[in-house]
């Protein structure tokens, strides 16, 4: 959430730039795709529209750009069913969001005793680099959104394969500059791959939204009864409550940012401007 780099007098605490290892894979020979994840909705200026946004990346160089929405609608499929399941067992609930990596970090390191209540999903970024990979094979990922998180979690031993270079939205706004990319003039190459509860993954309580209309769908007889959480000391309440039996609700989602990813600490519009936006 980047709260530590803020507080840090000294300014010995940093966020890697990555620009220049982006170029370098773009000039590569192996097709770079753009996994561009759900709060980018608005975040370029008005004239930056999807579609805008999409051959703005080909003109700079990138094979194609991927909506991390699109994994987020198949993990939200995957998530209602293991709720149907979990539900079933005495006491059950089910922890949310797959989509924060300092919430689950969080419930691995500090809340071991509920981890299981966790569903077996990687992120819709993971989800979306490893699909792109075998969908092209050879090609590279680069993941763009509002997240330093997401520069470590791409890290990690068991997720590497997924995910080549993290780029926050500031960087990329950078590269847009050098390459002095003008949306107005740009042709829109329209390609929808997200429904609209995949983009809803942007804000708090988007997955919780997302999840919910599912289990309606597909399990009516289960009643999803979602608790939020926005920011590192109200997940960390939210857990402390679940753990001591105090929580209501038994599908409880989570993020570190003020306002969810739309409040992430690389963004480039203000969280609620960019969670009107996503809505």
């Amino acid at each position: 959430c980047a709260k530590c780099i803020e507080a840090c007098q000294n300014e010995n605490l940093t966020f890697s730039h990555d620009s220049i290892r982006a170029l370098e894979l773009l000039k590569d020979d192996a097709p770079v795709f753009a996994i561009m994840a759900p709060a980018f909705i608005g975040q370029f200026g008005e004239d930056a529209t999807p579609p805008r946004i999409r051959t703005a990346l080909k003109s700079i160089g990138f094979a194609g750009m991927i909506e991390a929405a699109a994994a987020a609608d198949i993990l939200t499929l995957k998530e209602a069913l293991e709720f149907g399941h979990n539900i079933q067992q005495p006491g059950g609930f089910q922890l949310t969001s797959c989509c924060c990596p300092v919430w689950i970090k969080l419930i691995r390191k500090d809340f071991r005793k509920i981890v299981g209540h966790l569903p077996a999903s990687v992120s819709p970024m993971i989800a979306s680099g490893r699909i792109a990979k075998q969908l092209h094979r050879g090609c590279r990922t680069i993941f763009i959104g509002p997240c330093l998180a997401k520069k470590a979690e791409a890290k990690e031993p068991d997720l590497k394969d997924a995910i080549d270079c993290v780029l926050t939205f500031e960087e990329l706004q950078y590269m847009f500059d050098i390459f002095q990319v003008d949306f107005s003039s740009m042709k829109e190459e329209v390609k929808e791959h997200s429904a609209g509860a995949g983009r809803l993954y942007a804000r708090t309580g988007g997955v919780s939204k997302a999840v919910s209309e599912c289990v309606k769908t597909i399990l009516p007889d289960c009643r999803l009864e979602p608790v939020y959480a926005n920011g590192v000391a109200a997940c960390k309440k939210l857990l402390e409550q679940i753990l001591d039996g105090k929580a209501s609700g038994n599908f409880f989602e989570g993020m570190a940012c003020e306002g969810g990813c739309v409040g992430g600490p690389k963004r480039i519009i203000p969280a609620q401007e960019a969670a009107s936006m996503v809505n």
